[in-house]
């Protein structure tokens, strides 16, 4: 089943505007349609293509990179052996899974020189040192980041009406309780499902939860194999194991000693630069000081991991069950889950801002007098002010954080929001936004 996904419009662009000079480089986590959306675009812009697959190609094949230097050749033999004619102009070739063969990533600056052709390269993994070692990174190459399928791409896999949510946004207008109560249940099949491309044709195909379920636990398999090749001691997995867990307590930045069970060493923390590398998790940095620059005052030491997917999350959450069952998902759907899950909001939201291109930032000050501590779940810059973002599951009770936020930098302060289930509403010079509302507050800051 194919899916409308907005990397292919990006390369689209790409094609029109940067092909003659550089190579594109779909860069993203394993399993979320990388090979898929080249394959597609390949198909429907080009005359013909050729795809090769660096996870499972020939010997032959992988020869022909042994000796560039003779063009003419080399494009001879790769047509040959693949039996597909390249047209000047009017082919692309593939280098599907490219960190698997870094000599074919190296030859990027020599065949984009030449001209004849275009280039998509797609990779996971890209930047791990064993990948790029003895290798020139190509100057030719632009990168494309493909993540999970966000809300807009499920909702038109799945036939949702995905455009009157954005009237509604602009008419800042609240819906009732029921319209309300009714969009919060689609966007929460959207969490039970997530992104993951296998996952949502599962669910398009009319597969119940527990098939789904068994489809994100292939994925999260794989990434521990993943993991594995990369870290044998098993610590990087118990970090991406324990980022749910994390999220849950509220804690102000993610502990590598509880997630591992040691202390903090220079090899862990390379383990967690190569967990974001793979893509399966998002950082968020807290910024020590919002009025300035989010990134230039970001704190490299304390930060918040969540996972890159919320349907994926959820199964970890699960992750100790053999299975997740229908009924665990029918009480998510129904919002009936005994848990306050505040933190798997947070982690959707956190998803919904990186797929608008943002990088993710929080702030934590302390209370006077206090051993406690405000914190803001997430910051939006737009120019030269900040807007703060908490993330609720109900919005119930005070917004302590917020409200001292709003105070202590008033001067920096755009707009304030509470991300929640409760309806649109503007309170106190706060506004109160339905998570589902998220990805339009990206798109209008």
């Amino acid at each position: 089943m194919y899916f409308k996904r907005k990397a292919y419009e990006r390369l689209v662009d790409w094609k029109k505007n940067y092909a003659d000079k550089y190579a594109v480089l779909l860069e993203g986590a394993r399993r979320v349609g990388k090979s898929t959306i080249a394959e597609q675009f390949a198909k429907n812009e080009y005359k013909s293509y050729i795809l090769i697959d660096f996870s499972n190609e020939t010997k032959e094949v992988l020869a022909c990179f042994d000796d560039i230097s003779e063009l003419d050749t080399f494009f001879l033999r790769l047509q040959t052996l693949k039996k597909t004619n390249l047209y000047e102009h009017e082919s692309v070739i593939i280098f599907d899974e490219i960190q698997l063969f870094p000599k074919a990533r190296q030859a990027i600056k020599h065949l984009v020189k030449d001209g004849r052709y275009h280039y998509i390269e797609t990779g996971s993994l890209i930047s791990i040192k064993k990948n790029v070692k003895d290798i020139l990174i190509p100057s030719e190459e632009m990168k494309i980041s493909v993540y999970p399928m966000d809300y807009e791409e499920f909702c038109d896999a799945t036939k949702s009406n995905y455009s009157i949510l954005e009237k509604v946004y602009q008419s800042k207008k609240s819906l009732g309780q029921e319209i309300n109560r009714k969009l919060m249940r689609d966007l929460r099949i959207y969490m039970a499902v997530g992104g993951m491309p296998q996952a949502v044709e599962a669910y398009a195909d009319g597969l119940n939860f527990t098939a789904i379920d068994q489809i994100k636990r292939q994925i999260i398999a794989l990434y521990e194999d993943d993991f594995k090749k990369l870290d044998s001691s098993g610590e990087m997995s118990a970090i991406y194991h324990a980022i749910p867990a994390q999220l849950s307590k509220g804690i102000k930045r993610f502990r590598l000693a509880s997630a591992t069970g040691r202390r903090r060493t220079s090899k862990t923390d390379k383990l967690i630069y190569d967990l974001i590398d793979s893509k399966t998790v998002l950082p968020s940095y807290n910024t020590t000081d919002p009025k300035v620059s989010l990134s230039l005052t970001k704190d490299l030491e304390s930060y918040k991991l969540y996972l890159a997917d919320t349907g994926l999350f959820i199964t970890l959450m699960f992750i100790d069950r053999p299975s997740v069952e229908n009924e665990i998902y029918a009480k998510l759907l129904s919002d009936k889950l005994p848990a306050n899950l505040g933190y798997l909001y947070e982690n959707l939201v956190a998803q919904m801002i990186r797929a608008a291109g943002r990088e993710l930032y929080y702030h934590t000050w302390e209370k006077k007098g206090s051993t406690h501590y405000f914190e803001i779940d997430f910051l939006i810059s737009d120019g030269s002010k900040v807007s703060p973002v908490e993330v609720k599951s109900s919005a119930t009770g005070k917004h302590e954080s917020i409200t001292e936020f709003r105070i202590k930098y008033s001067k920096h302060v755009k707009d304030s929001y509470i991300i929640s289930q409760k309806d649109i509403e503007k309170k106190d010079g706060i506004n109160f936004l339905p998570v589902y509302m998220t990805p339009f507050l990206m798109a209008n800051n």
